[in-house]
């Protein structure tokens, strides 16, 4: 009897946490898409010379770790039909370190922008993208996906 017991507690658990799952704030990081370069050319009398140098830089993987540590209370998901929020965050690479931005956007579910901006520093941004998230949450203006796609 002790064992059925503990085995319909153990059963009740984990039906609970996967309840809680569902009910998670799912949130679709847009892939990143930026680039840098950079060049320069020099000379003297007998000749100039030059180069240029750069290409893709892409941050998605750094954004969702940045997002996990700074906002753990939201899952980041791959999938953007599963998703309540859709945060599109992009570097802007090719200044020097005072003029870079970071240029962010969260939509709600219906593809509505909620907030954009920008800020000098990629952890700065995804503060901002999370906390235009809970706001919203706090309002009561979202909508939980429970499909189970």
């Amino acid at each position: 009897m002790r064992s059925f017991t503990a085995s319909a507690m153990l059963l009740l658990l984990a039906a609970g946490v996967a309840a809680q799952d569902n009910n998670k704030t799912r949130v679709y990081i847009n892939e990143s898409q930026s680039w840098e370069i950079e060049g320069g050319i020099g000379g003297v009398q007998d000749g100039i010379g030059g180069g240029v140098r750069g290409g893709a830089r892409p941050q998605t993987a750094e954004i969702i770790k940045t997002f996990n540590q700074r906002c753990p209370s939201l899952t980041i998901t791959s999938k953007q039909d599963r998703a309540d929020y859709t945060v599109l965050l992009q570097h802007e690479g090719g200044k020097d370190l005072v003029r870079r931005d970071n240029k962010f956007a969260v939509f709600n579910k219906d593809g509505d922008a909620l907030v954009s901006g920008s800020t000098r520093s990629l952890g700065n941004a995804v503060k901002d993208a999370c906390q235009a998230i809970l706001n919203d949450l706090k309002s009561g203006s979202a909508r939980p996906n429970t499909s189970d796609n």
